[in-house]
């Protein structure tokens, strides 16, 4: 009789797509996506794609948009809370997985996945502390401190970093229905489009706009420089598809520090510390499967220590 092999299920929850793997690594996954409509709708579209698989799961790794709960001791721990996303606000996305397959289930923003996945298998992969920042419908950023991803009070929000905005350069006063001008509101991909008038990615690259916007971006960067002390910052997402655009961040940002971090990686090897993401758009999907092989390692040696 053929036994099937223990796989690993992945949730990339975002605002736009669910998209959704199988496999043990980046050598075997399997993805889907799906729209994000309703939650009942969507759910059910991931639910059924796993189980028409005819797979056996260990565990699931969810990494979502958010905010959500990652309070483990929280009743409402796995829920995404106050997104303005339509029908999501409230909604127990760990609990509708846990309730469909009955195995563990990781659960972390969506931003925290991808510096898991770039931390295994990419970009960050052998250090203890990196930043990934992904800049496109929004503006979010995962850390890891000492090879573990920082949460605290709730999660990093550093989109929402307030940074300087000078007002006479740049009338345009911001798009986030929460600060207005912070770091999301001036930088993000929608900001882009009604301030200039179409989207980021049809803008020319000699175009005013990529000096501005490498100005915010290396504003942030130079706060999370000096805040978290990462050994590298990962930039993703759909604004940063501009190759000139990495270029100007590093200017931007060395001129900003004007010497402070006294460091090699800084000083002299920018273009390391400051790169694209080697894994690309599977960062965050490959992440949430690293999450869900956490799991089953957390059980085990919960599991050995009470032998």
């Amino acid at each position: 009789m053929h036994i099937l092999k223990s796989m690993f299920g992945a949730i990339e929850a975002g605002g736009t797509k669910f998209v959704c793997g199988i496999g043990t690594g980046p050598h075997d996954l399997v993805t889907a996506q799906f729209p994000t409509s309703s939650p009942d709708v969507t759910l059910a579209s991931v639910i059924e794609f796993f189980k028409d698989s005819g797979q056996r799961f260990e565990a699931f790794g969810v990494g979502s948009f958010g905010p959500v709960d990652l309070d483990l001791f929280s009743p409402t721990y796995g829920h995404i809370t106050s997104t303005p996303k339509t029908g999501w606000s409230n909604f127990d996305l760990v609990g509708a997985i846990r309730s469909a397959f009955d195995v563990p289930v990781a659960f972390d923003t969506d931003v925290n996945a991808a510096v898991l996945g770039e931390a295994r298998w990419g970009a960050a992969r052998g250090l203890s502390d990196a930043v990934y920042l992904t800049i496109g419908t929004g503006i979010g950023g995962g850390a890891l401190v000492r090879g573990q991803v920082v949460h605290g009070l709730v999660h990093p929000e550093m989109g929402h970093l307030r940074i300087p905005h000078d007002l006479t350069r740049d009338p345009f006063p911001g798009c986030c229905p929460f600060h207005g001008d912070c770091l999301e509101g001036l930088a993000c991909g929608p900001a882009m489009q009604m301030r200039w008038g179409a989207p980021a990615g049809v803008l020319p690259p000699e175009h005013e706009a990529w000096a501005l916007e490498a100005h915010y971006l290396a504003l942030g960067l130079v706060n999370l420089t000096v805040t978290l002390s990462p050994r590298r910052i990962l930039l993703g997402g759909g604004v940063m598809q501009q190759p000139q655009l990495f270029d100007m961040i590093r200017e931007q940002l060395g001129r900003l520090l004007n010497g402070y971090v006294h460091h090699p990686e800084v000083m002299e090897r920018i273009a390391s510390f400051i790169q694209p993401p080697q894994l690309g758009s599977r960062a965050g999907i490959l992440g949430s499967l690293a999450l869900a092989q956490s799991a089953v390692a957390e059980k085990a040696s919960i599991a050995g220590g009470r032998a």
